[in-house]
Formats: structure tokens, sequence, C-alpha cells
């Protein structure tokens, strides 16, 4: 049957890929040889995106070197935002809340500091950072997009008084 290289617990493009049960989730977790595989899967989209994975046990993130090329098949095809927020919730399904928030931190900065991911900006607002299941992370990531937002009047992902009184 069709499986998915990020499953999730609902359905996604590809309709005869079925969902994953809450039980094959806690199987995947327990298995090494299962999350073994799952972050090679990771690390080869990351390459596919021009992303590096510096560190396995943070989830730390940087530029692959050949980020240029790849950046600008992110931002020429956007089917490519689809997969990357299949990729979050999927991370967070399997227990790398980590892995997420350095993952949306590193677009929130390409696109919002960096401005090298243009057209990735909208998902990165809208779907990524919607990923991160700790609230506690998500609320410093909306802080963190929200200091980088231009014009910051402009900004819609957080009420405005709590994101300046933010700590």
């Amino acid at each position: 049957f069709p499986f998915r290289l990020f499953p999730l617990r609902e359905h996604g493009m590809n309709w005869r890929a079925k969902p994953l049960t809450c039980q094959e989730i806690q199987a995947f977790r327990k298995s090494k040889e299962v999350m073994d595989r799952f972050v090679r899967a990771y690390k080869l989209m990351l390459g596919f995106y021009g992303i590096h994975l510096v560190n396995e046990e943070t989830g730390e993130l940087k530029r692959a070197e050949n980020w240029r090329e790849r950046f600008e098949n992110l931002n020429r095809f956007s089917h490519n935002n689809l997969r990357i927020t299949r990729i979050l919730k999927c991370l967070g399904e399997m227990g790398y809340e980590d892995y997420q928030v350095h993952l949306v931190k590193f677009f929130l900065t390409e696109t919002l500091v960096e401005e090298t991911l243009p057209n990735v900006k909208r998902s990165a607002l809208d779907y990524f950072l919607f990923t991160v299941r700790s609230k506690e992370k998500r609320r410093e990531l909306v802080h963190y997009a929200w200091q980088h937002f231009r014009p910051q009047s402009s900004f819609v992902w957080g009420p405005r008084g709590k994101l300046q009184k933010y700590r």
C-alpha cells in the first residue's frame, strides 16, 4: 500500500495513503530503526531545500552550500510549502518538537530577516508557525516574527498589545 515519508494522522493529497493511527505513532517512536530512518529522511529533504542539519541532538540548522539554487526552487514552486508544512507536522507527531522550532525559525529568518525566500513568507507565517506544538515556543516564534516583520503595524499573527509586553 502507498506510504508516506512523513506520515500524519490526517489525510493528505494522496488519497490512497492511509492516515497514521496513534498506535502506529507510538510504535514508530519506540523503534530506534524507524526513528533513525526518519531523521535520515528529514536530512534528505533538508538537503533538497538547501538546508543542513548541524546538530541531530538539538535540531540546529544552517544554509547548505547549495542554498542559492535550492532557495530559487523554493521561491519558484509553492507546492514545496505544502510539503514543508507536512514535514513540520510530522516532526511534532514523532516527538521532534525542537526540530520544528529550529525549522520554523530558519524560515522566519530567511523570509523576514535575510529576505531570501519572499515567496515562502506567507506560508511561514500562516502555516509553519502554527505547526509548533509547544505553546511557549510558538509564542516565542510569533514574537520573533513580529520583531522582524515590516511594517510592524501590519502584523496580524498575534495581538499587538501582548507582543509589545512579551518577555
